[in-house]
């Protein structure tokens, strides 16, 4: 699972699409959901195969296309070249004419025959039911364990991001602000680990030595862009990083994982107690890495400007 959600959307009406703004409205569905949107709508079957790969999450298509140039085919043939490049994404298939092959019905491919769907605009029923099918595959994927990975993951790709931007604003600046700040933070880090290892070592608790291994700290990155931040007079948002980010990494990575049959829930068992898990706390969990994720990137730009 990742944050991004993908779709590649074949019609050969694109125009219509964008300027009735539906291609919009999917996107603002998608982010309300707590994933970053990225539909690439296209319009003929070159463009389509060009850009296809299996890094979309769903595909969406017009069944029969009228394209200019002669070429048009109908679904099923467009699906068995899509499956040919071992492309097993999720596929929905959208008419109003309703002659469909018998070669449409394999795994993982829906079709939406809008003339038995209520309403008056074709458009508006496609979209309405892209979104049951992008509910579905969230809910699909929106297991405890895939979330896990996906933070620990997302969390770790910020960290390094952190570094790099301090590196390229000490670059840029040499700031001896920012420099104090991490000898600093440094310095008492490591002055606190060997003292508990002097500690660890004067019991004999060798236990306590192998729960605790030395790591660059997360938090050292974090005291650094906070100081970058107030010396450029930026909104500082470095507190909510740490209690929405990395704490919840930290508990998530370290908390004990419970499945409940006869309740049928899980949770996970935290140091601080249970956390409960639902699709509320996946949509929290990815609406702030979105968050966050803005916040380096507009930093490293505003340091890019830097002259």
């Amino acid at each position: 699972m990742k944050i991004e959600y993908s779709i590649l959307w074949l019609d050969d009406k694109k125009s219509d699409i964008i300027e009735d703004n539906y291609a919009e409205e999917l996107q603002n569905f998608i982010e309300n959901e707590g994933f970053e949107p990225n539909i690439n709508l296209v319009s003929n079957e070159e463009e389509f195969f060009k850009n296809l790969n299996d890094s979309y999450d769903l595909i969406l298509t017009d069944y029969h296309l009228n394209e200019t140039d002669g070429n048009s085919r109908d679904g099923d043939k467009i699906i068995e070249q899509v499956r040919e490049q071992n492309v097993n994404t999720e596929i929905m298939f959208y008419s109003a004419q309703g002659d469909v092959a018998d070669t449409i019905k394999k795994d993982r491919i829906t079709f939406v025959d809008t003339r038995k769907i209520s309403g008056t605009v074709h458009y508006e029923k496609i979209i309405e039911k892209a979104k049951d099918l992008i509910s579905l595959t969230i809910k699909k994927f929106q297991q405890i364990v895939p979330m896990r990975g996906l933070l620990i993951q997302e969390a770790s790709n910020l960290e390094n991001e952190m570094l790099e931007i301090i590196i390229k604003y000490l670059d840029k600046k040499d700031s001896e602000t920012v420099k104090q700040a991490i000898f600093s933070d440094v310095t008492a880090f490591y002055k606190r680990k060997f003292e508990l290892a002097e500690k660890f070592q004067n019991n004999n608790n060798i236990n306590q030595i192998l729960k605790d291994p030395l790591l660059i700290s997360s938090a050292q990155r974090a005291v650094a862009i906070n100081q970058i931040l107030e010396d450029e007079g930026k909104d500082n948002f470095i507190e909510d990083f740490k209690n929405e980010i990395i704490k919840m990494r930290n508990e998530f990575a370290h908390a004990k994982y419970v499945k409940d049959s006869e309740k049928g829930i899980e949770y996970f068992q935290t140091k601080g107690g249970e956390m409960t898990f639902d699709a509320e706390l996946c949509k929290t969990i990815r609406v702030n890495l979105i968050k966050h994720k803005k916040n380096m990137s507009d930093l490293d730009q505003s340091i890019d400007n830097l002259q």
